[in-house]
């Protein structure tokens, strides 16, 4: 079962052809008649989730949330600044048929400042809360978890109304994010113990106490996106770097040359959950799910085969996306030769975890292989031929690297390479490895 006895020509990586796929590339929106649909801003992807949400998507609860121009502009911008000396006065000046945010300084000072409507722009909510304030309600991701039921008994430290993103509701489209949203009085409170100050033309601002982290990518979200600078966003939308712990009193330092403006790739952390913001235009120009149909069709179309026991393995369809299949890939994360499943090389003495490969004798992780299905997440439309390890996700080797790159958030002061498709933790020298299928024998 060594290496020796397989002609080295059958180990070979699988060649996709682009004819039929190029046509697949483009996004429905595209093919719709562009007048009649109505403008879409873009999308927001929570990061861990394979297409839907494990137990599914339901109303305002869902893996990826679009962000469409709205039949009326519910925006707001601010106006009066009221400052009272209680807090009794400072509820009778936030009325509730006007947003406000409230700025308690202490037991003796509070600034309240009215924002009024703004007829040039959209408003969405994000937060935990599910109240109907709330556009898109999020929850803890729990990597790798297949129900949500794993994710209840976690103490939540996603805010209830953790920010705001306000769209231009004319071309280019414009969207912004802030930290905090207004609750069902239409106010944002900022307690005695939240981070605020006051600014040098004298406006109030201040953060949520967990913050919204914000990274734009370098070059876009394409294939030669890099990793941006994690930074932290406050209520009015300023930018500063990230504070010593996701709580601390101390704000970061403030960075004048950088704007709270979303782009192509931008990814926002709410501390508990992370989304990737996609324009419209960038999601035009990303696989679509017919796409990744088309190349998994095209990859089970070459009858890739084990090397063991010669069986025809084959990725299991997008909708069976959970359940191992028994014609299922596996990989050896060591060296990324593909087999069936088979008890072979078992190493008791290694917990069962590890596995030692009928290739090439290397011994690891021994994992089922699953298509990424979320299309927001691949930088290109390459075939999917890396995976990432511990995991198994495949998808196109760009995507992988891409990935593999950025230090996404973890707990209160840690960063972390994850799959973006299970959130699980990236392992290995790279994160990721590539595949090494082996074709059929006739």
């Amino acid at each position: 079962n060594n290496e020796k006895s397989v002609p080295q020509l059958l180990i070979r990586d699988l060649k996709f052809e682009k004819k039929s796929l190029t046509k697949l590339m483009f996004s429905p929106d595209q093919e719709n008649h562009p007048s009649k649909a109505p403008v879409k801003y873009g999308e927001l992807i929570v990061l861990g989730y394979n297409g839907s949400l494990p137990n599914g998507d339901r109303g305002r609860r869902k893996s990826r949330f679009a962000l469409f121009k709205r039949p009326k502009a519910n925006g707001v911008k601010p106006s009066t600044v009221h400052i009272a000396c209680t807090p009794q006065a400072a509820k009778a000046i936030s009325n509730k048929d006007q947003h406000s945010i409230s700025y308690t300084l202490s037991r003796a000072q509070t600034v309240v400042v009215e924002y009024t409507h703004d007829s040039n722009t959209d408003m969405f909510q994000i937060g935990r809360s599910t109240e109907s304030p709330i556009d898109f309600v999020v929850t803890d991701t729990v990597p790798g978890s297949q129900s949500n039921s794993d994710t209840q008994s976690v103490q939540s430290t996603i805010s209830r109304f953790a920010c705001r993103i306000i769209c231009e509701r004319n071309p280019p489209f414009t969207a912004r994010i802030y930290a905090a949203g207004f609750d069902s009085s239409k106010n944002i409170f900022l307690g005695e113990k939240a981070a605020k100050w006051k600014t040098s033309d004298g406006q109030m601002d201040g953060l949520t106490t967990n913050g919204v982290l914000v990274m734009h990518p370098r070059n876009g979200f394409t294939e030669d996106s890099k990793p941006g600078v994690w930074r932290e966003i406050s209520v009015c939308g300023n930018v500063f770097s990230l504070r010593e712990t996701r709580s601390a009193q101390q704000r970061g330092k403030m960075v004048e040359n950088e704007t709270n403006q979303l782009q192509d790739g931008s990814l926002i952390d709410l501390c508990g959950a992370t989304l990737l913001w996609r324009t419209a235009e960038g999601l035009s120009r990303t696989p679509t799910v017919k796409h990744l149909e088309a190349l998994r069709q095209e990859i089970n179309a070459a009858r890739p085969q084990c090397p063991v026991g010669f069986n025809t393995l084959a990725f299991p369809s997008m909708k069976r996306k959970d359940v191992v299949d028994e014609k299922q890939p596996w990989v050896y994360l060591s060296c990324g030769h593909v087999h069936g499943y088979h008890n072979w090389g078992n190493k008791e003495e290694r917990d069962g975890k590890d596995r030692e490969c009928p290739m090439c004798r290397s011994v690891g992780p021994y994992v089922p292989l699953w298509l990424g299905c979320e299309a927001g997440f691949y930088v290109d439309a390459g075939p999917p031929t890396h995976a990432f390890s511990p995991c198994g996700h495949v998808c196109s080797e760009k995507t992988t690297a891409y990935w593999s790159q950025i230090p996404l958030p973890h707990g209160t002061h840690t960063f972390h390479a994850a799959c973006p498709f299970c959130a699980h933790q990236l392992a290995g020298e790279q994160g990721y490895i590539r595949l090494i299928f082996q074709g059929p024998l006739d």
